[in-house]
């Protein structure tokens, strides 16, 4: 099976009516020489890490490598019956902020593309699971969400160093959107479709972390990533079709990435870490770090 392009894994799909996330698999088996089996038990594997560091961690705080986050998640847990956008999605932006915050805690993650995006993708999956999605679904939009990733991976870029934040958030969030869709019974075209509008939405972002660690604002650009993803999921369900494909938006964001600044990839010299506060917080790391 040779694969270049997420829209193949699409029409192979629609053709033989074989599900989405098995085509995936023969795809990867053919790939890395990994049976089936073996690729499911491996991201089953992955989903329980995210449940089991939620489960853990919920309600507590986290102690960060600068400080500049740690309690976030712990203030919207708490906050979470009063969410006027709603549990499910106040849930999900928690869970990924969470997630996120023990990432910056040199915690257990799973780098959904990256560790830098790790929230977004665990706090979709686990949303849907509390939600009553079943578990085996679950998986197999994880399987998918690979496919996504890799695709992203050999045409553009997943690294904020070399691509932005579009690379990292904006795949991840393209990533979960496919795998929900995928896991709520959606179609293969609505699985890319929710892909590319979740990239395009992205499109552009730049990496400006606070004094290069990730932490301000890398933590709660997860909680955005998570709920972009739940809700493109639905925008693609309910019929709504993107323009421009999803193999050409994954080119259209590489284009973008080339263009960015080296200011604006992961350099901590544009953007939000070029403001007079980040510039403070900076020289303080400076000094208590010695660097």
């Amino acid at each position: 099976m040779n694969v270049n392009r997420f829209s193949e894994l699409v029409d192979i799909s629609e053709k033989t009516g074989e599900p989405l996330d098995r085509v995936v698999l023969h795809w990867e088996m053919l790939d890395s020489g990994k049976s089936p089996k073996e690729i499911m038990e491996k991201t089953s594997e992955l989903l329980h890490v995210m449940e089991e560091e939620y489960e853990s961690h919920k309600g507590k705080t986290f102690k960060t490598l600068v400080g500049l986050t740690g309690s976030n998640s712990k203030k919207m847990y708490e906050y979470l019956p009063h969410a006027f956008i709603g549990e499910k999605v106040f849930t999900a932006a928690t869970i990924a902020v969470l997630m996120a915050e023990n990432n910056a805690s040199m915690g257990r993650t799973v780098a959904c593309p990256t560790g830098g995006s790790s929230g977004v993708m665990p706090g979709v999956l686990l949303t849907l699971e509390k939600s009553g999605i079943e578990r085996d679904k679950l998986v197999s939009g994880l399987i998918v969400a690979g496919a996504i990733g890799k695709i992203i991976s050999v045409h553009a870029s997943l690294s904020g160093a070399q691509s932005g934040c579009q690379a990292e958030i904006g795949s991840g969030t393209a990533m979960a959107a496919g795998a929900a869709v995928h896991a709520t019974g959606g179609t293969p075209r609505q699985v890319s479709n929710a892909a590319a509008l979740s990239l395009k939405s992205l499109m552009g972002l730049v990496c400006d972390p606070v004094g290069g660690f990730v932490e301000v604002p890398c933590v709660k650009r997860n909680a955005s990533g998570a709920v972009l993803a739940l809700m493109f999921s639905d925008v693609a369900k309910a019929g709504v079709e993107s323009v421009i494909p999803f193999d050409e938006v994954v080119d259209a964001m590489a284009k973008v990435g080339i263009a960015m600044p080296e200011s604006l990839r992961e350099t901590g010299k544009g953007g939000i870490a070029d403001t007079p506060t980040a510039q403070k917080i900076a020289k303080e790391f400076s000094k208590k770090f010695k660097l």
